[in-house]
């Protein structure tokens, strides 16, 4: 028997039913919940009542429309009832705009779950609030014609950049103290800019026969696990990629801040669920990838890498420079990924022909290209959160931070952007 559901009364009623519904979308789909600390109780109900899809859908609909015919009343801007100050109303007001499209997301991954089909472009609206641009072969081929000439030599491009990258390998027993390294260095230059609360920390676990290089799974109380997938070898780029992406200022201080912030702070039920597939995911991973850039601006992850990590790795410091020039055009076919998984979604390539482009026009290795697309069957439109992401994370920063160009305010602008409940559509108007 399904207990009895009604409309809620307040905004925080809708919170906590809207957990309730992610906890259930999550009875049907593994991947859907990607963390959760609030009351044991509310997952146990979860799992004890097993809501069908239609239920859910239900649900949450009747929760959009509550949303909708209840805009942010001016009286709850002075509402300390709860022990929190006295909100602005555009925090307010942010508020109630990402409840109502975590919720239509949340409808559109029921459909979804229940067989709808919806094409790459639509699928990315529904559930990330945002559409990837479309690039063409030509965009990718113009960049492959630069790699050349770093490249020079015989065999393919991809031969020659396989070779090259096999060069820049971090041996298996320093792979630990190499990641130490950079986690340690990330962590600092975090702390000189924002405030973490005392005791947030996480630990790393490498793990094999994952689809994803890398994960964080927060666990509350500002802890994290990250584990790295050490399936195919990592190359000294990984590092700092994944010390900044995975941890600082990325996933874990995303999750810590909004956990210091919005719930010990606000007591907002909605921020102790991570939904994976829902606008959420667009700044968290955007903002993460961003964090590469905002610990380390300008040339300053060349220096350090060739003062502390080339070394640690036994790799020769004196190649650091041409390393990152050769990254930074590879990095720049990144949406080759996404055109791979929008036509392979599409049903316009088949799986094989997704492989060949990958291997193409977004050179990776054979073993690379597969992986990935184990990860476009697992994750999906998925995919558009990391580039796109860092685009629109990148842009909404630079933007705000163009009034007072100091390391301060930027940083400020970062903090301001993980620490409220903003969406990808609320970016993008500042986009164009």
């Amino acid at each position: 028997m399904t207990p009895t559901f009604e409309a809620p009364g307040t905004l925080r009623e809708l919170s906590e039913d809207y957990v309730g519904l992610v906890l259930a979308v999550g009875q049907h789909d593994p991947d859907y919940v990607d963390a959760y600390y609030g009351p044991e109780e509310w997952a146990a109900a979860a799992e004890a009542n097993q809501l069908g899809l239609d239920t859910i859908r239900e649900r949450a609909e009747i929760l959009v429309a509550w949303l909708q015919a209840n805009p942010v009343p001016a009286e709850e801007v002075h509402d300390t009832d709860h022990g929190t100050e006295a909100h602005s109303l555009e925090i307010l007001q942010l508020r109630h705009e990402f409840l109502l499209k975590q919720l239509q997301s949340l409808v559109a991954r029921a459909d979804l779950l229940d067989g709808a089909t919806m094409t790459f472009d639509e699928e990315s609206q529904a559930l990330y609030d945002a559409v990837a641009p479309v690039h063409e072969e030509a965009e990718f081929q113009a960049i492959l014609d630069e790699l050349e000439g770093e490249l020079p030599g015989e065999g393919s491009l991809l031969g020659r950049y396989e070779a090259f990258q096999s060069e820049f390998i971090i041996p298996p027993d320093e792979l630990d103290a190499v990641f130490t390294a950079a986690i340690d260095a990330c962590r600092l230059r975090t702390l000189e800019h924002i405030d973490l609360p005392e005791g947030e920390s996480f630990r790393v676990e490498y793990v094999t026969g994952k689809s994803w290089s890398a994960y964080n799974w927060y666990q509350g109380d500002f802890q994290s696990i990250i584990q790295v997938n050490t399936d195919l070898p990592i190359s000294i780029d990984r590092a700092v990629d994944l010390a900044c992406h995975e941890g600082y200022p990325g996933h874990h201080v995303y999750n810590v801040v909004r956990e210091d912030h919005l719930y010990r702070i606000h007591l907002w039920p909605e921020t102790t669920i991570y939904p994976l597939f829902s606008p959420m995911s667009l700044i968290a991973e955007g903002s993460a990838n961003y964090g590469i850039e905002m610990a380390f601006p300008g040339d300053e992850r060349v220096d350090f890498e060739r003062e502390t990590l080339f070394p640690l790795a036994g790799l020769d410091p004196a190649r650091a420079e041409q390393y990152y020039r050769v990254q930074g055009l590879v990095e720049r076919l990144s949406y080759a990924g996404n055109e791979a998984a929008r036509g392979y979604l599409d049903g316009d390539i088949t799986a094989g022909e997704a492989i060949d482009w990958l291997t193409t026009y977004a050179l990776m290795s054979s073993p690379m290209a597969e992986r990935r697309l184990r990860f476009i069957d697992q994750y999906r439109s998925y995919v558009i959160n990391y580039n796109l992401g860092l685009e629109m994370v990148r842009h909404y920063v630079e933007m705000r931070a163009s009034e007072n160009p100091t390391e301060e305010f930027r940083w400020a602008v970062f903090l301001d952007l993980i620490a409220s409940p903003r969406l990808p559509s609320g970016l993008q108007m500042m986009h164009h």
